[in-house]
């Protein structure tokens, strides 16, 4: 992965926060770029910051399978080779386990979860025939490693995006594939993720009185001590070191060392807290 230049960068999420980030990221190191998100206005906002005439945008809901592929479709079309794909659409919601409804979960597992697997499966094909080699970012959370109040349909999507990066890992070394994989674990970070919830379809907003946001995520965001800019930076470093795990934030190390002894321990499960919380 020495040479990026002129080579293709697939960024889902890539109308606001990290995936905007990554694609700036991209964009600075000469990349070509092909922008996915179901925002189109800021799919728009990031073409122009990207400043790139032969930037490609297409509309995705990474919770259908036809649409991710349609943006590999499209991938290789006009470049015949994927560099770098960022699997990093996600929305968040919160609530009590017992409050939360099978629609809330059915839009986080869409999203953060099968909108993962929808670009592994879409891509991954492709990559193994390619003759330049490719790497995958699959963004989770600080919430895919520690189980935190309030956020368990959350957490259990981001849990599943580590674990599901963790088996394309070892699935790509047991075929030799020149395709290297990372999985992004960060706390907060200044980006606009807890504004998801004006993305939920219509068919998934249900009927319960919903609030998105509160006061401490709010507050959380707002101070957040790494910009999405920053990780992005963070993040190509990760990559260039070919690092698995890309945790940027010390506080949630720690916290995972916790839970590891609880569970070494066979103890009381340890609370996640996220920096900042």
């Amino acid at each position: 992965m020495e040479t990026l230049a002129g080579r293709l960068a697939v960024v889902t999420g890539a109308g606001s926060g990290i995936g905007r980030a990554l694609a700036l990221a991209c964009a600075k190191r000469g990349m070509r770029l092909l922008l996915a998100d179901v925002d189109n206005d800021g799919l728009e906002a990031t073409r122009a910051l990207v400043a790139r005439d032969d930037t490609l945008t297409l509309r995705v809901d990474v919770s259908r399978p036809e649409q991710v592929s349609a943006l590999a479709d499209l991938a290789y079309a006009e470049a015949g080779d994927v560099a770098l794909l960022f699997n990093n659409a996600g929305v968040a919601a919160g609530g009590w386990i017992w409050e939360t409804t099978p629609k809330d979960w059915q839009w986080l597992i869409g999203v953060n979860l099968m909108g993962v697997v929808h670009g592994i499966q879409s891509f991954v094909p492709r990559m193994l025939q390619q003759a330049n080699p490719a790497h995958i970012v699959n963004t989770s959370s600080a919430a895919g490693l520690l189980s935190v109040p309030a956020g368990s349909a959350y957490c259990a999507t981001k849990h599943g995006v580590v674990t599901l990066s963790e088996c394309l890992h070892h699935e790509l070394k047991l075929k030799e594939a020149r395709i290297g994989v990372s999985v992004l674990c960060p706390s907060f970070v200044q980006t606009g993720i807890a504004e998801s919830e004006r993305h939920r379809p219509a068919e998934l907003r249900g009927e319960r009185a919903y609030v998105p946001r509160d006061e401490s995520l709010e507050r959380a965001m707002r101070n957040a001590p790494i910009s999405a800019n920053e990780l992005a930076e963070l993040t190509f470093q990760a990559v260039q070191r070919r690092s698995f795990y890309i945790l940027p934030h010390e506080d949630v190390r720690k916290g995972v060392a916790r839970r590891l002894a609880a569970i070494m321990d066979a103890a009381e499960p340890a609370m996640g807290r996220l920096p900042g919380s």
